[in-house]
């Protein structure tokens, strides 16, 4: 009894796995169908047709560039790097106007004339001093 259940088995995962192997063989072509017609298509990976690439090479040299680029930047020629370059005026000023003395004396005036909020407290509703 048990002969026959493992030869049963046995011919079903042999079935199984056969069936597999003829539909795949007969449904993918082989790794050297594949690379002949990939040398025949003469397209580029990816998903652009034609040859999209720059050139790699360059008509100056790299010290023709770098002069170029010293001169440009002494005749004020060469513009300013970054995403705002060309914003005039949108910089930040560096630092601040008022003196640390003078933002001492402000905070220390408007700390004893009550208009500032406590530490670690909500904010107060106008008109009300603050809790003690």
């Amino acid at each position: 009894m048990k002969t026959k259940l493992v030869l049963g088995a046995v011919a079903a995962a042999v079935a199984v796995f056969s069936q597999g192997a003829f539909a795949q063989a007969a449904s993918s072509p082989s790794r050297a169908d594949v690379k002949a017609e990939a040398r025949k298509s003469h397209t580029p990976a990816g998903e652009a047709t034609g040859s999209v690439t720059p050139s790699k090479s360059s008509d100056t040299t790299k010290e023709a560039r770098k002069a170029q680029t010293k001169a440009d930047r002494a005749s004020g020629q060469l513009k300013p790097t970054g995403e705002a370059g060309d914003l005039a005026g949108t910089q930040p000023g560096k630092g601040s106007e008022v003196d640390r003395a003078a933002r001492k004396a402000d905070t220390k005036a408007a700390v004893k004339a009550g208009k500032t909020q406590p530490a670690g407290e909500a904010e107060q509703p106008v008109g009300e001093k603050p809790m003690k």
